[in-house]
């Protein structure tokens, strides 16, 4: 039996923080061929959407369909794995979402406003995103927890739609984690796995959707493609002046600025409804960005 190395570093040595750095560094850790793969397979799922998806899930994960739609588990195999977990796994995934249902409605931040003396409105309006992303690991893992401790957090913020995607090697899904997908309340599941799944929720294809916001944890090649298709909150805040149709108006503050460039002036000005409100968030982060946003955890406020 050979023996077990393990690095061991100790906080009394001179070089311990070079040391951790180097172990725990993410540019570091990132091989030059992962960053080229991961960005020619995003650059072709943009560019080419279904048939890109179709060619990676082929060769990667070697199943062969004659179209994407052919991907998503029907609602039969979700029943079929229901009946196919113990009673006592059932429950337990059961108390499991209670649980943290119960823990992630006390975080939902609230909205406020207040008025000035001269009569201006300002305020806070929170709003959950339309459509979210998770990617779950597939195969023979079992991660139902994944499933669980990112989709429900979601549903508690008022997400409309999770899509899910779960790499299935030659047709191999997990009755665990499509029950806890059940249990969380996710829309759609596609038996997509990699950096293809990652680019078809950012970018959308003719059959996958595109989401406002990816979660989930992944290999190295899912983690880096996340970091691609990232794009950092604060660059989403712009000033926006907006008012309602009744002519009631929300003035929407940018947050301060953390960085050392200085911050244009300029606003937006447009008549909407305040049922508008998301559909303008959404339209905006899409004209300034271009990518989606992208955590290996949900941020409740980010909903």
């Amino acid at each position: 039996m050979s023996e077990l190395s393990i690095n061991r570093l100790n906080t009394a040595d001179p070089d311990f923080e070079v040391a951790l750095r180097r172990h725990t560094e993410w540019e570091e850790g990132v091989d030059t061929s992962v960053r080229q793969t991961v960005a020619e397979i995003l650059k072709r799922v943009r560019q080419e959407g279904d048939a890109a998806v179709l060619e990676y899930t082929a060769k990667l994960d070697k199943l062969s369909v004659a179209s994407v739609n052919e991907l998503e588990v029907p609602r039969e195999r979700i029943d079929a794995a229901m009946h196919a977990i113990t009673d006592e796994q059932f429950q337990a995934l059961e108390t499991a979402a209670d649980r943290i249902r119960r823990y992630h409605r006390e975080q939902l931040p609230q909205d406020w406003s207040y008025e000035e003396a001269d009569g201006t409105r300002l305020g806070q309006r929170v709003l959950p995103v339309d459509r979210a992303g998770l990617y779950v690991p597939g195969g023979k893992a079992a991660y139902p927890s994944s499933v669980l401790m990112n989709a429900i957090p979601a549903k508690v913020a008022g997400v409309e739609e999770i899509v899910m995607v779960v790499p299935a090697p030659g047709g191999e899904l997990n009755d665990l984690v499509l029950a806890a997908a059940r249990v969380a309340g996710i829309d759609r599941i596609y038996t997509l796995g990699g950096a293809q799944a990652v680019a078809a929720l950012a970018y959308g294809t003719e059959t996958v959707p595109a989401v406002d916001k990816i979660v989930g944890p992944g290999n190295i090649y899912v983690a880096e493609a996340k970091r691609e298709v990232f794009v950092p909150p604060r660059s989403w805040w712009w000033p926006m002046a907006i008012r309602t149709r009744t002519g009631s108006p929300w003035t929407c503050s940018p947050r301060p600025s953390t960085t050392n460039r200085p911050r244009r002036s300029w606003s937006r000005r447009m008549r909407i409804t305040s049922h508008g409100l998301r559909r303008v968030w959404r339209a905006c982060c899409r004209r300034w960005s271009g990518r989606r946003s992208s955590a290996s955890r949900w941020p409740i406020a980010a909903y």
